[in-house]
């Protein structure tokens, strides 16, 4: 695998950069730059800046890779000219003139959106047992735990923020879905799939298959990276 291809990590709400630990060593063992994107989760527009950020200074091309709510923050800065292939993990994929909320309305609320915590800032966040419950059933209790102590809680009005970009009309796309997420729909997730055109994966595992299933994400990253390696030598 050339070294000149980068892979840049997005973050999902509920988590921090660390949520990609189990994928970098997998994707550094292969000659890839990897940077792990540390996003506020503050609004859309912050996330999206803190992205274009590391597009900015990662060596291109770039396979950019997103889980769930860093579906919507790739789709919003995937347009960047050295992004070459988008990755979602359980990830929203809204249109431009979309909201991630938009999306799911058609779909019955999930038990774990259902669980959320939202502080008189507008914040949201998981209760430890929602958290252990819903968004990383799969886990063992003791991981999930630290997982809640860590979570990044997110400003919930950034659901509705309308997209202006949507990337995947112009790059290759990836789609992993998790068939027991108990936050994003797995019909839901299939349906975004179509929709975007995009190669897909089902792991059988909860909202976090990088975590528990993470040498199977890996192996869908290193295939996007692949696909445009050899784009480039044909």
């Amino acid at each position: 695998m050339t070294r000149a291809i980068s892979v840049v990590l997005v973050h999902g709400a509920f988590a921090d950069g660390s949520a990609w630990n189990r994928i970098i060593p997998t994707l550094q063992s292969k000659g890839l730059r990897v940077i792990s994107v540390q996003n506020p989760l503050t609004s859309l527009a912050d996330d999206a800046a803190h992205t274009r950020r590391a597009l900015a200074v990662a060596e291109g091309p770039i396979v950019l890779v997103g889980h769930s709510w860093g579906g919507s923050v790739i789709t919003e800065t995937g347009v960047h000219e050295k992004v070459s292939a988008l990755v979602y993990v359980a990830a929203f994929a809204p249109d431009a003139g979309e909201s991630a909320k938009d999306g799911l309305k058609e779909y019955p609320s999930s038990p774990g959106l259902s669980d959320l915590s939202v502080d008189a800032d507008g914040f949201a966040s998981l209760p430890a047992s929602g958290l252990a419950a819903n968004f990383a059933q799969d886990l063992p209790k003791a991981e999930t735990a630290v997982m809640a102590a860590t979570q990044g809680p997110i400003r919930a009005s950034s659901f509705e923020t309308i997209l202006t970009q949507a990337a995947w009309k112009a790059k290759p796309s990836w789609y992993i879905v998790a068939k027991q997420d108990r936050m994003l729909p797995p019909e839901f997730q299939r349906a975004t799939a179509r929709r975007i055109k995009a190669k897909t994966t089902e792991l059988d595992t909860s909202h976090v298959p990088q975590v528990s299933r993470s040498d199977e994400v890996a192996a869908v990253i290193l295939e996007a990276a692949s696909a445009e390696q050899t784009r480039r030598f044909t």
